[in-house]
């Protein structure tokens, strides 16, 4: 397994509050078109808009993976988000890539623990799920994990929560909210 990053917030009434968000995917015209946008500018606009309307400098945003689509050149566009990043690594998120990401987010990890929950890219095997309160992902982008029989979906399993830009409205979502369980996909 991945080394687990646990994440600790010391004093955290004089820290601002924490955030979580997956799948940006700066700079990728596919993506954008399929979400609906007209062109990658505005894409990748309206995210930093929705970001920097919710939040603020003092705060930390999780980012659960695939910032861009496997471009380092769309590294700067996070100079342009306000907090403090903090980066679980997507697939489409090179290694080879870190030093130039590391220049605009204060760490990487392959997995992050916060609070009880599990900060990952793609989604975790619910054998692992006994150890978290739940795992908050991405990669699944609109889709939502459910519990099946026999190949049938019967309900959604609220202990994943899907933090894909698509799911949150292209904003990061407060961590406190889904603690609190304000959080409905």
């Amino acid at each position: 397994m991945a080394h687990i990053e646990k994440f600790y917030i010391v004093k955290e009434k004089q820290m601002g509050k924490v955030f979580a968000i997956a799948d940006l995917h700066l700079g990728h015209k596919n993506m954008a078109l399929h979400r609906g946008f007209n062109s990658v500018e505005e894409h990748d606009s309206h995210i930093i808009e929705c970001w920097n309307n919710v939040v603020g400098k003092k705060d930390t945003v999780i980012i659960c993976g695939d910032l861009t689509m496997e471009k380092a050149t769309e590294y700067y566009k996070l100079g342009m988000l306000k907090g403090i990043k903090k980066v679980v690594g997507g697939n489409h998120d090179k290694p080879q890539h870190a030093s130039k990401m590391l220049e605009y987010v204060s760490g990487i990890c392959g997995a992050l623990n916060y609070k009880g929950y599990l900060f990952t890219h793609v989604p975790i095997h619910t054998s692992e799920l006994r150890r978290f309160r739940g795992n908050i992902h991405g990669h699944v982008h609109e889709k939502t994990i459910c519990h099946s029989l026999f190949g049938i979906k019967l309900f959604k399993d609220k202990r994943y929560i899907n933090v894909s830009c698509e799911n949150i409205n292209y904003t990061p979502i407060e961590i406190n909210k889904i603690n609190q369980n304000k959080f409905a996909q």
